[in-house]
């Protein structure tokens, strides 16, 4: 209708969808932000509520909170299922949004390589359900040991596979020793925590490998200060609910975690352009489609090349930087003005690994070990939205590294907890040398005497006491 205001429209509350609404802010345009879930979420801390470290709150704020002052700003609850470009409308769940120029940031989703049957055996961390039901996957994992009495079973729970070695499976394998080192080991009584197994599988020659070799080096030794089996050139051919397999070697495992590889939405297929076998789009330099200027598609679901002729990596600085350049070409648009070329200036690219170790890539420094993790630290803290989101964190971390303590390992979502085979173990492990009890009432011997023969001799040879 004459005089009406441009809508855009933005699909996506993620790093790259949420910058763009912020920095259209106040502009005389209509902005409808839509998302299936009413909170955006720090990813890069998405693993530390799977470890059990931070609580879902912690790491996600509402987006209506966020956008409450941008009065041209409208938040839908929805889900977006296709496109229909030709008449520049969004088809939802319920109902449809025509655009004057659309946003697409809907991200990515987990990868199975042609094997989405391994999805339910080894789940991936995308969103905060993923990383609750990881959560409750290891915590039970220690619960059903602790009643396990048979020692090869045991073994089996006890023992933790990750698929993939790039940040999210370095970062998964080294919180997930740590928590098992430290945060747990005065907790059980049964079973020693410390002996749990955490391999590490990599396809490629070594883990993160988008950064430099010498950082790569650095955080496989870290790992295995650790405790990590890393394992490269390990290229996943099976699994089952007790196993992974690497060829013609099986691991058996209790728990297996997937940190292999990305998707992006679906919802790119219905643009209607050429996809690349991730699913995701080539866009312009203005990050637009080729032959349609009015639709961006950022963060995850488009490739974007750097400085150097290769794809950007799917990183938050990366998607911030994207949002903020084009609602400026939105900005451009409206008012007439040619479309700029986007222009990535590398911030860098950090891994943590366990309690005071990471790798950090900026450029022209790189760090390793304590000066890395304070720097990770540092910057974390900084990019979390919120004064209250940042104090939390900043508590909780401090806490967990003064105690060596976890405070949210909670099993939540109990379906099917109990229907498990475990025969019951009637006798507690020994204190640690020097390490009294709660209720201790005299000296390990005892626990010897009741303990059968045959575990009283594994225990001496196989496993700390």
């Amino acid at each position: 209708m004459p005089g009406a205001r441009p809508h855009v429209v933005i699909i996506g509350g993620g790093f790259a969808g949420l910058n763009v609404a912020r920095r259209l802010g106040g502009v005389p345009i209509d902005v409808t932000l839509i998302d299936r879930h009413n909170y955006h979420l720090f990813q890069p801390l998405l693993y530390q509520v799977a470890m059990a470290v931070l609580s879902p709150g912690d790491i996600a704020t509402p987006i209506r909170a966020i956008l409450s002052r941008e009065r041209n700003v409208s938040v839908l609850f929805a889900e977006a299922q296709a496109i229909d470009v030709s008449n520049q409308v969004v088809l939802l769940d319920t109902g449809e949004v025509h655009y004057d120029y659309l946003v697409l940031a809907s991200g990515a989703s987990h990868a199975y390589f042609g094997h989405d049957e391994w999805e339910a055996l080894a789940p991936g961390l995308k969103t905060l359900d993923d990383a609750l039901e990881i959560r409750r996957r290891v915590l039970l994992a220690f619960e059903r040991a602790e009643r396990e009495a048979d020692a090869v079973e045991r073994r089996r729970l006890l023992t933790f596979a990750i698929v993939g070695g790039g940040p999210t499976g370095v970062e998964l394998a080294g919180a997930l020793s740590d928590i098992a080192r430290q945060a747990l080991v005065r907790d059980f009584r049964s079973i020693d925590p410390a002996s749990a197994r955490v391999v590490l599988l990599e396809g490629g020659p070594r883990v993160l490998p988008a950064f430099p070799l010498h950082l790569s080096d650095a955080a496989e030794r870290s790992l295995r200060r650790l405790g990590v089996e890393v394992r490269t050139n390990a290229l996943v051919t099976a699994i089952d609910e007790c196993s992974v397999s690497v060829g013609d070697n099986r691991i058996d495992a209790g728990t297996i975690l997937w940190a292999a590889g990305v998707q992006a939405s679906p919802l790119a297929r219905s643009l209607g352009v050429p996809l690349d076998r991730a699913g995701r789009v080539s866009v312009e330099p203005t990050l637009t489609v080729p032959g349609h200027p009015q639709l961006f598609v950022l963060g995850d679901l488009a490739i974007v090349e750097g400085p150097d002729g290769k794809p950007l990596p799917g990183l938050a600085a990366v998607a911030m930087q994207e949002g903020t350049h084009t609602a400026r070409n939105i900005r451009r648009a409206v008012s007439g003005q040619a479309l700029l070329p986007f222009r990535y200036r590398n911030l860098g690219n950090m891994a943590t690994i366990g309690r005071s170790a990471a790798v950090a890539d900026l450029g022209h420094v790189q760090l390793t070990g304590t000066v890395a993790w304070v720097a990770w630290l540092v910057v974390h803290l900084w990019k979390l939205i919120g004064f209250r989101n940042r104090l939390i964190v900043f508590l909780e971390w401090a806490w967990a590294y003064i105690a060596s303590r976890s405070g949210v390992r909670l099993i939540t979502n109990d379906a099917g907890i109990w229907h498990h085979d475990a025969r019951m173990v009637v006798t507690p492990r020994p204190p640690r040398p020097g390490v009294q009890r709660d209720d201790d009432s005299g000296p390990s011997a005892a626990w010897e005497e009741r303990r059968p023969e045959p575990e009283r001799e594994k225990t001496a040879t196989g496993r700390r006491g």
